[in-house]
């Protein structure tokens, strides 16, 4: 199974299908936790195609190739690799606002309320017209039609959908514009010359990254390139909120800047770091950064030759190309919860969401695997390259590898064993502590897979690439 959905990675971007042989894939089939979701296959399947990518540029850096492999527990658990933060040995909580959650709408439906930054909470609470309190925002929402309160967040700049079933959504004009996708796109948007990689000692040595996404999807790409050897800085606005846990968790390997793009002056620090960069990774809606002169086409001019990787939550096409969404409103609208829901039932009866963050990580492997092949075809062909995914498509592809069969979703596992929670995990010293983490799943031969920086906290250093590490 594994093996089929690696070919469905690689054809997305024209290789040959047989190269989904060349992984050693190792571990059982799904399920490996509890969801009849292939999350293992498709975590197995995602880190398999990273390491085929980062081969193919350490065999162009070297001539020489490597083997790659992967184990399917130790992929899925790096689904939930925030699970297993631990800073000075006491566990790293996640945040969690006490609103954010599924209730009962009218008329036997579900509603749920994205809540976690705090202008997505204020939008919520605002349409709804209660203070931040549970039991009141369970009433204010039994009060709504589900669909009806779904646009009117949307339209409070808020986050949230209403659950529906996975037919609902397949007959939804948003589902059919996700199906008129690929996986991913890479697309050739301006010439330049064929550009050879920096000199150094890893695959992605001197390969200069600027990383201005949020949240887990787009800095988990940037991560999984530092990862390689990439240097990578991370992008925040200073006035932005943050989840101080998620940033340990995708901050492995990355230097932090802030930059306000609000301001002239920084906007034109950053057109300078885009001089001397290699890949601009952003997860703004569609279009947005246009007016700020970091559309992709106009950093190709600015930097002939960049690798453009850009993030939405439901695609370039479609009436929901410019909403709001994440890896939970992705599951909510698309009938992932409902059948979550149907199969592992909660304390209360509703839908729920399955164990692990899937679609945030995946996404976030198949967006490195993107920009991994574009700075190949670079390698080969030159030009300049635009590297398009979204949390929707990658959704949609997960639930396309099919469902486990209900007759073998007994007596799963909530967690992995401690002996293989002790092998995966490393702990790293870094300015808030030891940080406890789960290390590099993907394993390669030749070139091992490790982080050379420390997490460290968002804006820790200047704006100012540093010499190319080697």
């Amino acid at each position: 199974m594994t093996d089929q959905t690696l070919s469905t990675i690689i054809s997305a971007v024209g290789w040959d299908p047989a190269r989904a042989d060349v992984p050693q894939i190792t571990g059982p089939a799904d399920p490996v936790l509890p969801t009849s979701f292939r999350i293992g296959a498709a975590s197995a399947a995602s880190l398999a195609a990273v390491g085929l990518a980062v081969s193919d540029l350490w065999e162009s850096r070297t001539g020489r190739t490597q083997d790659v492999a992967i184990d399917t527990r130790r992929a899925t658990a790096s689904l939930r690799s925030g699970r297993y933060l631990a800073i000075d040995g006491a566990r790293a909580a996640a945040e969690r606002t006490p609103v954010m959650g599924v209730y009962p709408a009218k008329n036997d439906r579900w509603s749920y309320l994205h809540c976690n930054f705090p202008n997505h909470r204020d939008a919520a609470l605002g349409v709804l017209g209660v203070e931040e309190d549970r039991e009141a925002v369970r009433r204010a929402v039994a009060q709504w039609d589900a669909l009806e309160l779904e646009e009117a967040i949307i339209a409070a700049n808020g986050a949230g959908g209403m659950v529906r079933s996975m037919s609902e959504w397949a007959q939804h004009p948003q589902s059919a514009a996700i199906a008129s996708l690929p996986l991913l796109e890479i697309d050739k948007i301006a010439d330049s010359p064929p550009e050879p990689l920096p000199e150094g000692s890893r695959p992605l040595s001197g390969v200069r990254v600027l990383d201005l996404t949020r949240v887990l999807a787009g800095p988990t790409c940037a991560r999984t390139l530092a990862e390689h050897g990439a240097d990578v800085m991370k992008i925040a606005g200073p006035h932005l909120p943050f989840s101080p846990t998620q940033e340990l968790d995708t901050g492995h390997g990355k230097l932090s800047a802030h930059i306000d793009l609000r301001q002239q002056s920084d906007l034109e620090t950053l057109q300078g770091l885009v001089r001397q960069a290699d890949v601009f990774s952003q997860g703004y809606r569609p279009g947005t950064l246009a007016g700020r002169g970091l559309s992709p086409e106009q950093l190709a001019e600015l930097r002939p030759g960049i690798v453009y990787c850009s993030l939405s939550a439901f695609g370039r096409k479609g009436p929901w190309s410019q909403r709001r969404g994440f890896d939970t409103v992705v599951q909510t609208v698309s009938g992932i919860t409902d059948r979550q829901g149907q199969l592992f039932p909660g304390g209360e009866p509703g839908p729920q969401f399955y164990p692990v963050s899937a679609i945030d990580y995946l996404t976030g492997y198949l967006m490195a695997f993107g920009a991994l092949a574009a700075l190949n075809r670079r390698v080969r062909e030159g030009g300049s390259w635009l590297v398009r995914v979204s949390l929707a498509q990658t959704g949609r592809w997960l639930v396309d590898r099919g469902q486990v069969p209900e007759s073998d979703l007994h007596d799963i596992p909530a967690e992995f064993t401690p002996d293989e929670l002790e092998s995966w995990t490393t702990t790293t010293g870094t300015p808030s502590g030891e940080l406890t983490h789960l290390a590099p799943a993907l394993r390669l031969s030749e070139t091992i897979p490790h982080w050379t920086r420390p997490t460290v906290p968002l804006g820790y250093h200047d704006p100012v690439w540093p010499d190319r590490s080697a």
